[in-house]
């Protein structure tokens, strides 16, 4: 009999993905073992924060370096880890789930380098677009701005399929806008803060830049403009 194997039932996840799922993982471990006191004593109670003081994203220390032209690394880092620190384990799940699912159909449709892209590129972003169009003192913590990149992405490739098959292309952003009217709906009764400005300007980007990432994409989305 020749060496034949079947096919598994489960596709494997891009291993970008899975890099930057234990990336996500890994700190929410620590953290929890932490605060159950099985690790690192008294102090561990407060690793999270301490975390989230280190290197989640600041508008304010932004706005410093850009008013005083210092640009200083430890602070630029910022945009690149800000996205895998987390304000609780809740959070953290559901930036995980979206990896996961959007990460595999981005990963396997417009390739590996291209997570990265709009992975961190989501995240730089809007961070970017927080600090500058905001004065808003709360901190950018947590990955959603960065998986709202692989939504933009996801989003495309939908929109380019659907016209392939001269579907109705406005169904390509059926997720963005449930995110965002959950979001709204969530603000009616809590304080959910100006977070969505950088989850939207993530999307965007995503959006745009897979544009350049799909081969013919940006031809496809210049027509589109020119016929609106």
């Amino acid at each position: 009999m020749s060496g034949h194997k079947e096919a598994s039932p489960v596709n494997p996840l891009p291993p970008v993905v899975t890099i930057l799922f234990l990336a996500i993982a890994a700190p929410e471990v620590i953290f929890g073992l932490g605060a159950q006191g099985l690790i690192g004593g008294p102090e561990a109670i407060g690793w999270r924060l301490s975390a989230v003081q280190s290197y989640a994203f600041s508008g304010d220390i932004f706005d410093w370096m850009v008013t005083n032209g210092r640009w200083l690394p430890e602070h630029l880092l910022r945009f690149l880890t800000y996205p895998f620190v987390h304000d609780s384990f809740t959070s953290a799940l559901f930036v995980a789930v979206f990896l996961l699912a959007l990460g595999k159909l981005v990963g396997e449709t417009m390739g590996q380098v291209a997570v990265l892209v709009l992975f961190f590129g989501g995240a730089i972003f809007g961070a970017l677009i927080y600090g500058l169009l905001l004065n808003d003192p709360t901190w950018i913590v947590g990955g959603f701005p960065a998986v709202y990149g692989l939504i933009g992405g996801y989003s495309f490739v939908m929109w380019v399929s659907l016209g392939a098959r001269g579907e109705a292309q406005a169904r390509a952003f059926s997720l963005i806008a449930i995110l965002l009217g959950i979001q709204l709906v969530w603000g009616i009764f809590f304080d959910i803060g100006n977070g969505w400005v950088a989850d939207l300007a993530g999307f965007a980007f995503g959006f745009v830049a897979s544009a350049l990432l799909v081969p013919g994409g940006m031809a496809r989305l210049l027509a589109a403009l020119r016929r609106d």
